[in-house]
């Protein structure tokens, strides 16, 4: 009796590791694997009247007022709009680092010596979920031109799980972004990119960002961010709320990192140092 009931539970345990030996991140990578995206068709049609809606001039003035409405609307929302041309944040500077010497954070409206032309803030934090799925962030920003920066992201991730093995990820980003809001107490951007995630996906996606910081209390700030990136028709998506201590050039970092891939939820603690350079 005792021989059967060993084998009914070794053929049992046997039987549930071969249908769910599948961790976190060998899930996430097989969600964003092409050859388990599911493919979809548009299809289209012409109606038999386009010719003569396309020869009324009347249509024609039609769809150019609503083309110069669109095209107007869209640059004053992601650019700048007259208003705003009149303010003293469309010049604003970079500043040195944030808190330099008053409550500035990331602009100043005037020259002076707390400003440059250029500034590179490198930061890594490290991220964890539990004790079994941790991963780091190292992130480089190249301010330049007032209004622009280069941002380039690498998370790399693991997984240590006593029953499916251990399992790696990492995810490159980069961005091209455009500070759109420039106040010395509050900026915000919008950017766009690619992200290329290894592992057994290696695909390139994608990319677009928002994200905003405000400066609230010398020497506190709350920073949001925002991905997403589009593979095989697939989302990968990566939000962080942090809460930022400024130190002279340096700052610490602590808060909440959310991840997305593949059809996954990751729910992770940050923690981290930063320095502008």
């Amino acid at each position: 009796m005792m021989k059967q009931t060993i084998f009914t539970l070794s053929l049992f345990l046997t039987i549930s590791s071969l249908s769910f030996s599948q961790g976190k991140l060998e899930k996430a990578e097989k969600g964003l694997s092409k050859r388990n995206s599911s493919s979809s068709s548009i299809s289209s049609s012409r109606g038999s009247g386009s010719s003569s809606f396309n020869d009324d001039p009347l249509w024609g003035d039609l769809i150019m007022v609503f083309v110069e409405i669109g095209l107007y609307a869209t640059y004053y929302g992601l650019i700048e709009s007259p208003a705003e041309q009149e303010n003293s944040a469309s010049s604003a500077f970079i500043t040195k680092y944030p808190y330099y010497n008053t409550n500035k954070g990331n602009y100043a409206y005037d020259w002076g010596g707390d400003t440059n032309l250029t500034r590179i803030t490198l930061s890594n934090r490290f991220i964890a979920e539990n004790k079994e799925l941790y991963g780091n962030h190292l992130n480089i920003d190249f301010r330049f031109l007032r209004r622009v920066s280069i941002e380039a992201d690498y998370l790399q991730l693991w997984e240590n799980n006593t029953f499916f093995g251990n399992n790696s990820l990492a995810t490159f980003t980069f961005l091209a972004k455009y500070h759109r809001v420039r106040t010395e107490r509050f900026n915000a951007y919008w950017g766009i990119g690619a992200t290329y995630v290894g592992g057994s996906v290696e695909e390139l996606g994608f990319t677009y960002g928002i994200g905003a910081e405000y400066f609230f209390a010398k020497p506190l700030s709350i920073e949001v961010n925002y991905n997403q990136t589009i593979i095989n028709t697939r989302s990968s998506d990566k939000l962080n709320a942090l809460l930022n201590y400024h130190l002279n050039r340096f700052r610490v970092t602590g808060g909440y990192e959310y991840l997305r891939i593949g059809g996954i939820d990751f729910s992770t603690f940050s923690a981290g140092i930063g320095i502008f350079i």
